[in-house]
């Protein structure tokens, strides 16, 4: 069993680093444990910390976590397990940064969110976002979404690294 050190993350680490070990620790957790709402609450901590752990601009991410399907609806995200301020509770797909990636089943790695079209601002402290769909049998479950502070706080290696641990998410949870 996964004990809570698994959310210490050491100095110094690279992002990279602090990456396998979300994903390291996440399919420890998830062992035995399909369900879908204990998986992203102990996910969503894990990435957390591992985001408090690095070097700026990721050590000032503001928000991270997800949004699931909202059920019976098949074009709306509901507010899942997040660290964070208090959240938008629903969102459209095709509405905002969570919605556009929802309904295009890509990565939404956005630089600056006062430049992307229609986004929602929950949080104003917000500069920054990357959301990934959580996609299975061709199907958006869910989606990761993270926010930084900071302008340009999200690249290339945030965006592989969140969606192998959207892949793993998705594989490893019974989503209703």
């Amino acid at each position: 069993m996964v004990h809570a050190d698994a959310s210490n993350f050491a100095a110094n680490i690279t992002k990279e680093e602090a990456y396998q070990q979300v994903l390291d620790q996440a399919e420890g957790l998830f062992y035995e444990q399909r369900n879908w709402v204990c998986n992203l609450s102990n996910c969503a901590a894990l990435l957390w910390h591992a985001f408090k752990s690095l070097p700026a601009p990721s050590n000032q991410v503001n928000w991270a976590g997800f949004y699931t399907l909202n059920h019976p609806s098949t074009t709306e995200l509901i507010l899942g397990p997040f660290q964070g301020k208090v959240a938008c509770q629903t969102i459209a797909f095709g509405r905002g940064v969570c919605g556009a990636a929802a309904a295009t089943k890509t990565t939404q790695l956005v630089p600056d969110v006062d430049a992307f079209p229609g986004h929602i601002a929950c949080d104003g402290d917000s500069k920054s976002e990357i959301v990934v769909p959580i996609v299975v049998e061709d199907k958006v479950v869910a989606i990761i979404d993270v926010d930084c502070a900071e302008l340009n706080g999200f690249d290339e290696v945030d965006k592989v690294w969140l969606e192998k641990l959207a892949d793993l998410v998705g594989r490893s949870c019974d989503w209703p």
